[in-house]
């Protein structure tokens, strides 16, 4: 979809023409009030419940949407758009700029907020007032609590899973990691690369440092440990000796098939920028104030990429701005990645609060 109006945009300026893509699953009531929705995290996409088109993998939320789960598509409306800055159909740095050509690094510095804005214009087009429920997990909590916060006329429900009020110090720099090597990579050629070979070298890099702060230890050292790789012992050479070592290459170069280097160093920066307090006169509290939704936010024991701490944080904020909050911790052993697997308490906690 196009959205009818030029996006403003936090670090000035606007884009003049915004194409959203999204996936829709569940009928719309005739009142639309049954709306969820559903916003994806930094390497997600609009695929919630349906197969990829490029990897041909089923949607990343499958387990959790569809009809009788818990994000019943037999009763709500389920829209999950694709984030601008992205490359999945979304206007990003692949876009074509007004001269015809890739905006590549003429593409604007974009914010968490900028993608929400993007979002409620597309709910705005479609004619949707009030959602039944916004919800998100990782980067896609972010997007929830901004839209919560910034628009917060707009949903009845909130559900934040593994995420955070603001990036932290750490996170950062496991951003800038990943942005480096991807801009170290020759074939990067500032950005412009798309009518030549892309800089899948570095992407996956970047896609490799970033994967192992989804997991845990406990998670690494269960599926793999130190075993060997297809061999009975080490070559004492740089090949993948170490199962984790081939796994990690897989997940890098499968990464670079469907994703776009410009995009990720833009989305990563968003997520940097992130801090909910800062656009709100330093205090958490502030963005929450007279907020009639109700939350819920999950966290899980063995995040520590967003671990309880930025959930509890948050929920010390909506109590002081009186807003109706339940908190949960989860145990599971999967680290991050956690809200995306099967976690049967998950499921119990996302159903019970959607109603």
């Amino acid at each position: 979809m196009t959205l009818p109006d030029p996006l403003p945009l936090d670090g000035g300026g606007e884009l003049s023409r915004v194409e959203i893509a999204y996936e829709t699953y569940g009928a719309l009531d005739e009142d639309r009030s049954n709306a969820i929705l559903l916003c994806h995290a930094l390497t997600g996409d609009q695929y919630v419940a349906s197969p990829h088109p490029i990897t041909g993998k089923p949607g990343w939320w499958e387990r959790m949407v569809g009809p009788g789960k818990p994000i019943d598509t037999d009763r709500f409306h389920v829209i999950c758009p694709n984030v601008i800055g992205s490359c999945m159909g979304s206007t990003g740095p692949a876009s074509e700029a007004s001269d015809g050509q890739p905006y590549a690094m003429r593409f604007p510095v974009i914010t968490i907020r900028d993608m929400v804005r993007a979002h409620v214009g597309l709910l705005d087009a479609l004619g949707i007032e009030t959602l039944h429920a916004v919800v998100g997990g990782s980067m896609g909590g972010m997007q929830a609590l901004s839209l919560a916060a910034n628009w917060p006329e707009r949903a009845s429900r909130v559900l934040v899973v593994a995420s955070t009020s603001r990036h932290s110090a750490q996170n950062i720099g496991f951003h800038e990691l990943g942005r480096q090597a991807v801009m170290a990579d020759p074939r990067w050629d500032q950005g412009d690369y798309y009518a030549g070979e892309a800089p899948d070298s570095g992407l996956a890099v970047a896609r490799m440092a970033a994967h192992i702060t989804y997991l845990s230890e406990e998670a690494l050292t269960e599926k793999f440990g130190r075993n060997l790789q297809d061999r009975e012992a080490k070559t004492f050479g740089f090949d993948a000796d170490f199962q984790v070592e081939s796994y990690l290459r897989y997940q890098g170069s499968g990464f670079t098939q469907r994703f776009d280097a410009n995009s990720y160093l833009y989305i990563t920066r968003a997520m940097d920028y992130f801090d909910l307090a800062e656009e709100h006169g330093g205090k958490l509290a502030n963005a929450f104030a007279g907020t009639q939704a109700r939350f819920c936010l999950v966290s899980f024991d063995s995040d520590w990429l967003y671990p309880t701490a930025e959930s509890r944080h948050v929920v010390h904020a909506l109590n002081a701005a009186g807003a109706a909050v339940s908190f949960v911790e989860l145990t599971a052993p999967h680290g991050h990645d956690s809200f995306l697997l099967d976690v049967p308490a998950l499921d119990r906690v996302i159903g019970g609060f959607l109603g």
